[in-house]
């Protein structure tokens, strides 16, 4: 058994090390702008999708060849180009080759573990956000890299697999929504950006609901299993901190429009999405007090239990102890011992202890310390 938790133990210390981003060995001594993909495996075939579209037209397409994605590098139309599957550091190569992405840039986007940043390559800019994804049948939070590049008509994003999350995104651009459609890849990356910040929220609400749970169970019965749970809403709380925290620069930088590629247009939406980031961040930051003070109950809870129990035991000691006392003192192998010959020498003391424990027990409960 000791074996099998040991062995348990290492299995999550070498998650931790992949999600936390520090298994990056594979990468030592490498030259820079190697691309060598580094994270999770979610999709063994690379898919590549394109929506095309202007105020007038809307084409939707899946891509099987990348020289098919030729067309779409300068139209006049709006071209969103996505990529489910950046563990095919080939076909990644090939298409920021086409769009001529620098190596570093290509580096990063097949790197699962960079935090959230942005990058202005004047021609296109590099976003990196981190998508999380909370799943019902595991009870559980899944966090994702995103990485979006935002040309003059184009906007190229890169995910780690398939997804759901724009799924509202495309349908608003295939119903045919007047902003979104005469509107630049500008704003359809706010788009994104605003449905990546709105998830948040669904996840920190999950969160909000296991820690309420969680602290009816540490008042009432807090267990072995109730600090595991603490134990692992924590660390969840760092993985969003260190999702959420970059964030707010990223989102500031867009706002402030210091790039020709963001439309004065676009500008107060973007800030938007700060003050919806920054109310994000307060939320998180809320849970995770609740979180170190619940850890806090638990301990208190436990000592408490704990006192309770030590309470009972001395009690019941001490209401013993006399008794110890008496049926020690006539447990001496004296031959003189007058009360020894007694006929009612045996009620007697059987009485004097009844006597004694009842007085304890009646004293004790006067003083409330039962």
């Amino acid at each position: 058994m000791l074996r099998s938790k040991a062995k348990e133990t290492r299995s999550a210390g070498r998650f931790l090390r992949t999600r936390m981003g520090l298994k990056r060995s594979k990468k030592i001594g490498l030259p820079p702008g190697t691309l060598v993909h580094v994270g999770e495996k979610h999709v063994d075939k690379v898919k590549i999708s394109v929506i095309d579209y202007s105020q007038t037209s809307f084409q939707q397409k899946e891509i099987t060849n990348i020289s098919e994605l030729e067309p779409f590098k300068e139209s006049q139309t709006t071209s969103w180009i996505n990529v489910e599957g950046i563990n095919d550091v080939t076909a990644v190569e090939a298409i920021g080759g086409l769009f001529h992405l620098h190596p570093l840039v290509l580096e990063d986007i097949v790197n699962a573990t960079q935090r959230p940043k942005i990058e202005d390559a004047e021609d296109y800019l590099f976003i990196v956000l981190k998508v999380l994804y909370y799943s019902e049948e595991s009870d559980e939070m899944a966090l994702r890299q995103l990485s979006l590049v935002l040309g003059p008509t184009f906007l190229l994003t890169f995910q780690e697999g398939p997804g759901t999350l724009f799924d509202s995104v495309k349908e608003r651009l295939k119903d045919g929504n007047v902003r979104i459609r005469k509107s630049g890849p500008d704003y359809l990356a706010y788009c994104l950006i605003d449905t990546v910040v709105d998830n948040y929220f669904a996840v920190l609400e999950k969160l909000a609901e296991k820690i309420e749970a969680l602290e009816e169970d540490v008042v009432t019965d807090p267990s072995r299993q109730t600090l595991q749970e603490i134990h692992g809403l924590k660390t969840d709380m760092i993985y969003l901190r260190k999702s959420i925290w970059p964030l707010r620069e990223v989102v500031n930088t867009l706002g402030r429009g210091e790039s020709a590629l963001i439309k004065d247009a676009t500008l107060p939406y973007l800030r938007d999405v700060y003050d919806h980031t920054i109310h994000a961040i307060d939320t998180m930051e809320t849970l995770r007090d609740i979180i170190s003070g619940t850890l806090d109950i638990y301990l208190s809870s436990v000592n408490n239990r704990l006192n309770e129990i030590m309470k009972v035991l001395t009690i019941i000691a001490t209401i013993f102890m006399p008794l110890t006392f008496l049926s020690g003192w006539y447990g001496m192998n004296f031959k003189d011992m007058p009360e020894l010959a007694w006929r009612w020498g045996y009620p007697m003391v059987i009485g004097i202890a009844i006597i004694m424990a009842t007085g304890m027990f009646v004293y004790f409960k006067r003083k409330n310390w039962l």
